[in-house]
């Protein structure tokens, strides 16, 4: 299906009465009885119905909102991987002449030495090649001094220090001139100058900058309270069809936010990102969770509210019989000591009990007489 927001010609954040409005008016225009000799329009209509269903129900609409947001971040992170590579693609062939020409530098360098001199420095070649990190220009001419003559002592101090991670000023140029063995200055070199020979000072001293890491994804773990109780290990499935599998926890309820390291967006260059999963606990047909609690309601007969009695509750670990005090109404509650979730002390919740007073299921005219007497203060 289309994006439901476009086919019935509302904003994201438009109200649900406005998207009601919406799609009364979209489905009257493409009606099939408004339209018999247009084949497509039972198709249209029904795409637009679809459309309707999906954003009126506030959980189907924050599903969708949430696969499209994660859909858009990873095709714009591929997009960026993509020109980060076509970027490291040009920077390696930049890298590759100037080295190719600080070979040549020195090679004639080494051609106006002395013989004995020139052995020296060849010896000192071959070592350098075996180890980079340790190379070194004529007469033990170290790569910052190699490139201090070359481009500059400016060049060269901005280089070794972007080399070692120190962020560089902004803009498009280095305004410092530098000097021409012609004589004269030579003009600022562009920033992406500095930044080919800081690969090159990189590439001598053999450190590497670490990748950048992809971006976080967030997602919602939907679990039952049963899966909190056993701490069971669920399964989780992305948008790039991958399955993750999440171990639940102690301290785990509604709301927490487990972070799973190196299980988000996986791209090509990158630093995988991190899965934010937060917890979400499923609708419960005996228990509602409030924090590492657990909630359940007992239904009490009138006679048991005032006079007392026991009773049995259905507890995680089975039923249990309690003990109703007299006089009990429906605002009162009986707690039973650890008997909810797992909590982040080693210990565990409560299970609350909420008594719900009931009446009989047919009047009974004895109780009727003697709420009217009551009500009118006579009393039998």
């Amino acid at each position: 299906m289309r994006d439901p927001y476009s086919l019935l010609g509302v904003q994201r954040n438009a109200e649900p009465d406005e998207i009601k409005a919406a799609w009364r008016a979209k489905a009257k225009t493409v009606h099939p009885d408004q339209n018999q000799d247009d084949p497509s329009a039972t198709s249209r209509f029904a795409e637009i119905g679809q459309a309707y269903e999906v954003l009126k129900d506030p959980e189907r609409r924050k599903r969708y909102d949430r696969a499209a947001e994660m859909h858009q971040t990873i095709m714009q992170q591929r997009n960026a991987a993509r020109e980060a590579a076509e970027r490291a693609k040009v920077a390696k062939a930049n890298a590759e002449k100037v080295m190719e020409e600080l070979a040549k530098t020195n090679a004639q360098n080494a051609k106006s030495q002395a013989q004995p001199q020139a052995q020296a420095r060849g010896q000192s070649q071959a070592q350098s090649q075996a180890h980079p990190q340790n190379q070194s220009g004529p007469a033990g001419e170290t790569p910052e001094d190699m490139i201090e003559r070359i481009f500059g002592a400016a060049a060269a101090d901005q280089a070794k220090a972007q080399a070692g991670g120190s962020a560089q000023p902004n803009g498009d140029t280095v305004e410092t001139a530098k000097a021409d063995p012609s004589g004269g200055e030579r003009p600022p070199l562009p920033a992406l100058a500095i930044d080919l020979i800081a690969s090159i000072v990189r590439r001598f001293r053999g450190t590497t900058p670490a990748p950048e890491k992809a971006p976080d994804i967030s997602v919602e773990a939907t679990v039952t309270v049963e899966d909190l109780l056993k701490l069971n290990t669920i399964t989780l499935k992305m948008a790039d069809d991958r399955e993750v599998r999440l171990a639940l926890e102690r301290g785990m309820t509604e709301g927490h936010v487990a972070r799973l390291k190196g299980q988000g967006l996986k791209l090509t260059g990158m630093k995988s990102g991190d899965l934010l999963a937060s917890i979400k606990i499923a609708r419960d047909s005996h228990f509602r969770v409030e924090g590492f609690d657990l909630h359940t309601t007992l239904s009490i007969s009138l006679e048991d509210a005032v006079l007392g009695g026991d009773a049995s509750v259905e507890t995680p670990e089975g039923n249990r019989s309690i003990s109703i005090p007299a006089w009990s109404g429906s605002d009162q509650t009986i707690r039973l000591e650890g008997l909810g979730l797992h909590d982040d002390a080693g210990g565990r919740g409560d299970l609350v009990v909420e008594l719900r007073v009931v009446l009989w299921e047919k009047p009974n005219e004895k109780v009727t007489d003697l709420m009217r007497h009551m009500r009118h203060g006579l009393y039998v």
